[in-house]
C-alpha cells in the first residue's frame, strides 16, 4: 500500500512526459498501480461497506467507474461467476501468468469495485485466477447466466452503456486484456525490383460470442479505431486493427500485455 505522498511523486514524474516504464523502472511501482492513480490518487480503505450500489438504497452504479469499465471488459472475455457456499458469488478473472502486470491491473480492479474491497489471487498450471466474492456480483454484472456467453445474448444495461461511453478505453483495454493481443506481422513487398521482408504492428481480438464482439467493435466505432474482421477457417471470431493511425490510437491508450 503506498501513501499519498508517494503516489503523488511518482504522478509528477509521469506528467513530466517520462513513461510509465521509465518511471517503474526508477520507483519500483508497477505500470497498472499507476495507471489506477490517475483514475483515483487516495488509497481505497481496507473495509467498505457491504451494501449493493445497485440494490440497496441508492440504487447507484459503482463508484469506481474507471475500474468497473475495465473489470466488465475482462469479464466478458475471461470471467465467470460462480453461486459460494451460502449466499454469495465468486467472480473468476482467468489471466495468464505470463502477463503479470495483467494480474496486477485485474486485481486492483477487483478490490476498487468489490464492495468489501477484497480480491484473491488463485494458481493454477499456466494461469492465475483474480477472485472476488460477494453476494452482489449478479447486480454489477447482468450478463452473468447459465451456460457459455456465446450461447446467451449480451447486452449491456443502460447503466452499463453510460459507464463504457464515459471510460471507453478502459473498455477496450479490459477487452483486449483477456482476449486480445497485439502482434508484430510481416508480409513482403517487392521495392525497386527486390523482395523485401516488411514487417507492422497489428491489434487482433477473438470472441466466439458475436454480441461480445459487437460491443467491441462498436466501441471502436466511436474512438475513430478502424478494424476489420480476419474470418479464419470460415470462422469470422477474429477482430484486426492494422492501421497505422488506429495502432497508434491502441498503443496510446490500450498497448501490448505485459
Amino acid at each position: 500500500m503506498y501513501d499519498v505522498d508517494t503516489r503523488t511523486r511518482a504522478l509528477a514524474l509521469v506528467a513530466q512526459g517520462r513513461s510509465l516504464n521509465s518511471v517503474s523502472r526508477e520507483t519500483g511501482i508497477s505500470r497498472a498501480a499507476m495507471r489506477s492513480w490517475q483514475t483515483r490518487i487516495e488509497p481505497l480503505p481496507r473495509m467498505r461497506r457491504s451494501i449493493c450500489s445497485l440494490c440497496g438504497p441508492t440504487a447507484e452504479p459503482p463508484q469506481e467507474q474507471a475500474a468497473y469499465a475495465y473489470l466488465l471488459g475482462l469479464y466478458l472475455g475471461d470471467g465467470c461467476i460462480s453461486p459460494g457456499a451460502r449466499s454469495g458469488y465468486f467472480l473468476r478473472i482467468a489471466c495468464a501468468d505470463a502477463w503479470p502486470g495483467l494480474i496486477d491491473a485485474c486485481t486492483a480492479a477487483v478490490e476498487a469495485v468489490n464492495p468489501s474491497g477484497k480480491a484473491t489471487r488463485v494458481r493454477a498450471v499456466g494461469y492465475t485466477s483474480v477472485v472476488g466474492y460477494s453476494s452482489h456480483w449478479p447486480c454489477f454484472l447482468p450478463q452473468h447466466g447459465p451456460g457459455k456467453k456465446h450461447e446467451r445474448r449480451i447486452a449491456l444495461e443502460p447503466w452499463q452503456q453510460a459507464i463504457v461511453d464515459a471510460h471507453p478505453w478502459e473498455f477496450v483495454r479490459g477487452l483486449v486484456h483477456s482476449d486480445g493481443c497485439r502482434v508484430t506481422n510481416w508480409t513482403r513487398r517487392n521495392v525497386g525490383g527486390v523482395l523485401k521482408r516488411y514487417e507492422y504492428p497489428r491489434y487482433f481480438f477473438t470472441n466466439v460470442s458475436a454480441d461480445i464482439r459487437r460491443l467491441f467493435t462498436g466501441t471502436l466505432d466511436r474512438l475513430g479505431v478502424e478494424w476489420t474482421h480476419c474470418t479464419r477457417h470460415g470462422d469470422a471470431y477474429n477482430i484486426s486493427v492494422a492501421r497505422k493511425a488506429s495502432v497508434a490510437l491502441m498503443d496510446a491508450h490500450v498497448g501490448p500485455k505485459y
